[in-house]
């Protein structure tokens, strides 16, 4: 298993290189596995937990090692995560507050980023 850097986001590059994979595979596994969702920022990039990539690492297991089909695997994630719901029940329409402040970071993060990159030292 690939060792996960300790940090709060992953851009999609990033993860591709932990995974061995392209890019495009993971946006495509977006699509086929519920489970599988990277916040995104206000310019639109992926930004993955560290959740999101432990999901990839088992989809990846599922799929390349243990020969899982696509709907295999995807039964496969939706039998353990229906084992590791809580109880209660939550409106999927409506954001949660952890996604909320998962927005709330990515969006301090990308600002921060976009200030650190037009940084110019003040003249004396």
């Amino acid at each position: 298993m690939a060792d996960i850097p300790d940090k709060l986001f992953f851009k999609i590059g990033e993860v591709a290189d932990l995974l061995d994979l392209k890019t495009h595979v993971l946006r495509y596994w977006e699509t086929e596995f519920g489970c599988l969702k990277p916040v995104k920022s206000r310019t639109n990039q992926r930004l993955y937990r560290r959740k999101d990539v432990e999901t990839a690492l088992l989809i990846k297991d599922l799929l390349y090692h243990q020969g899982f089909t696509i709907a295999g695997a995807r039964n496969q994630l939706d039998h353990q995560n229906s084992l590791d719901l809580p109880a209660s029940s939550s409106d999927e329409s409506s954001p949660s507050a952890e996604q909320r402040l998962i927005q709330v970071k990515s969006d301090l993060l990308t600002l921060r980023q976009s200030l650190l990159e037009n940084h110019r030292p003040i003249e004396k």
